[in-house]
C-alpha cells in the first residue's frame, strides 16, 4: 500500500519552510478572495499531488471537476505540447485549423447542431443568458427588456454580476449590487412551483441537474423531466448548467441525460479544458445559437486553437465509453463505502462525486478538511457540515479505498487529529 506522509511531517529545515513561505507571498501580494487550505502543490499525476516539501496527497476535489481526467493526463498533455508547436492564438478574426472540428466534434458528442467557444463556465453562463434573451425577443417575440429567466436557490452558476444577482448565497451577493433584473428565484426540485412562475416573458429555465456547491444535492426522481414538459409547454428554453456535473463526473456524459431528459442549451466548462487551460462552451440547435450575428458577442481567446486542441482530445476520451464506465463502476463503490461510515448524517451524489454532512459533534467541514490534509487527502467544505468529494475519474479502486480510510479514520476521531 502506499505509504501517504502526514501533513505535519517536518521535511524541510530552514526558517521559513516553503509552504510558509508561497502562504506568505500570497498574503502580501494576492487578493484575499480565497481561504485555502495550509497546503502548496508543485506537481501531481493522475489522483496524485505533492506539495513543495514533498508530501503526497489523493485529491479528492479534482479542481472541482476542472480535473475529471487527472493531473498531468499524458493524452491531454501530449495534445496541449503539439499545439504549442504549432499555434496558440490567431483571435476570432481569422480562423484556424482546431476550431472547426472541435465545434462539430463537440456538438455530435452532445447531438445538438452548434458550439459557442468561450473561456471559463462563467462565460458561458452569461454568454447563455445573453442567447436566450435574444431567443426570446427574435423567436418567442417577448417585448424588448421584458425578457425573464427562473433559476434555482442554492444554485451556483459563478460569479459575475448577473449570475449573483439571482444568487440566493449571501456571501457571494453582498457589497456588489445594484444588481441585474430580470430573474424569478424558485425552490430546487420544487417543479410545481417552477411551472407557476413561468410567464408569457420567461425565456428560459437555468437550472444544474446535479447542485454541485450547494452540497451535490440531487433532485427528486422525475424533477428534470417535469421541468423538460413544463419548458415545452411554456415554449422556454431549458438551459442545463453541467459545468460541474457534466462531462463524466456522473458517469454520464451530461447528468441531464442521466435521467433521460434532453435540454435545448448545455453549459460546459471545468473538464472541457482537462485541468490543462479553460475552455467553455454554450452547446445548442441552430433554432437557439443562429441568433448570433457577427459583432453580437465575442472573445478573444474563446476558440483558441490550443483550447480547441485539447478539448477536442477530451471529446475523444468521453466518446471512447472508458472512463465513463470506470466511473460507474467505481462511483458505487464510493457510494457503498460512503453509506457505512459512521458520523455521516446525509451522503448524496451519484457517479465519482458525493457531498457528505458530517455529525456537527465531530467537527465542522472546514476542520474535517483540515484533518483530511493532514491525514494525506485534500477535499473541500462546503456550507457548515458538507464536504464535497469529487476525485479525478481515472482514480483507481485501491487509492479511493486508501482516502475512505482516512476518512474513517477521522470520523473516528471525532476530535482534531
Amino acid at each position: 500500500m502506499t505509504t501517504v506522509p502526514l501533513f505535519g511531517s517536518p521535511l524541510s529545515t530552514s526558517v521559513e519552510s516553503p509552504t510558509v513561505h508561497h502562504e506568505r507571498l500570497v498574503m502580501e501580494h494576492s487578493a484575499q478572495n480565497y481561504a485555502p487550505l495550509p497546503v502548496v502543490l508543485a506537481t501531481g499525476e493522475g489522483a496524485w499531488v505533492t506539495d513543495v516539501e514533498g508530501r503526497r496527497y489523493l485529491d479528492l476535489l479534482a479542481g472541482y471537476s476542472a480535473l475529471n481526467f487527472g493531473h498531468s493526463n499524458p493524452r491531454l498533455r501530449a495534445a496541449a505540447h503539439a499545439q504549442l508547436d504549432r499555434l496558440t492564438l490567431t483571435s476570432r478574426a481569422f480562423g484556424n485549423d482546431q476550431l472547426g472540428p472541435f465545434c462539430a466534434e463537440l456538438a455530435a458528442l452532445l447531438g445538438k447542431d452548434m458550439v459557442l467557444p468561450m473561456n471559463t463556465g462563467a462565460e458561458a453562463v452569461e454568454s447563455g443568458l445573453k442567447v436566450v434573451r435574444k431567443w426570446g425577443y427574435e423567436v418567442k417575440g417577448v417585448p424588448e427588456g421584458r425578457a425573464r429567466v427562473v433559476v434555482a436557490a442554492g444554485g451556483f452558476h459563478g460569479r459575475t454580476i448577473s449570475v449573483v444577482s439571482f444568487s440566493t448565497d449571501p456571501e457571494a451577493r453582498a457589497g456588489f449590487g445594484p444588481f441585474t433584473p430580470g430573474f424569478d428565484v424558485v425552490p430546487y426540485g420544487d417543479a410545481e412551483a417552477l411551472r407557476a412562475a413561468l410567464t408569457d416573458d420567461t425565456v428560459a429555465v437555468l437550472i444544474e441537474p446535479i447542485q454541485g456547491e450547494a452540497g451535490v444535492v440531487v433532485p427528486p426522481a422525475g424533477y428534470l423531466a417535469a421541468v423538460r414538459a413544463a419548458c415545452t409547454e411554456a415554449n422556454v428554453l431549458f438551459v442545463a448548467d453541467e459545468v460541474q456535473a457534466g462531462l463524466g463526473r456522473t458517469g454520464e456524459v451530461l447528468a441531464t441525460r442521466a435521467d433521460g431528459v434532453d435540454a435545448d442549451v448545455y453549459l460546459l466548462g471545468k473538464a472541457l479544458g482537462g485541468g490543462v487551460l479553460p475552455v467553455s462552451a454554450v452547446v445548442a440547435d441552430r433554432d437557439v445559437l443562429g441568433v448570433l450575428r457577427p459583432g453580437q458577442h465575442g472573445s478573444t481567446f474563446g476558440g483558441n486553437p490550443l483550447a480547441c486542441a485539447v478539448g477536442r482530445e477530451v471529446v475523444r476520451i468521453l466518446g471512447e465509453g472508458d472512463v465513463l464506465a470506470h466511473t460507474r463502476e467505481v462511483g458505487a463503490v464510493l457510494h457503498a463505502r460512503l453509506r457505512t461510515l459512521p458520523g455521516l448524517t446525509a451522503v448524496r451524489g451519484r457517479g465519482l462525486w458525493a457531498g457528505i454532512d458530517v455529525d456537527p459533534a465531530i467537527g465542522t467541514g472546514r476542520e474535517l478538511s483540515e484533518r483530511l490534509a493532514r491525514a494525506g487527502v485534500l477535499t473541500r467544505d462546503t456550507h457548515g457540515p458538507t464536504l464535497r468529494l469529487a476525485p479525478p475519474l481515472v482514480i483507481s479502486e485501491s487509492d479511493l479505498h486508501l482516502a475512505l480510510d482516512a476518512l474513517e479514520r477521522v470520523l473516528a476521531a471525532r476530535r482534531p487529529i
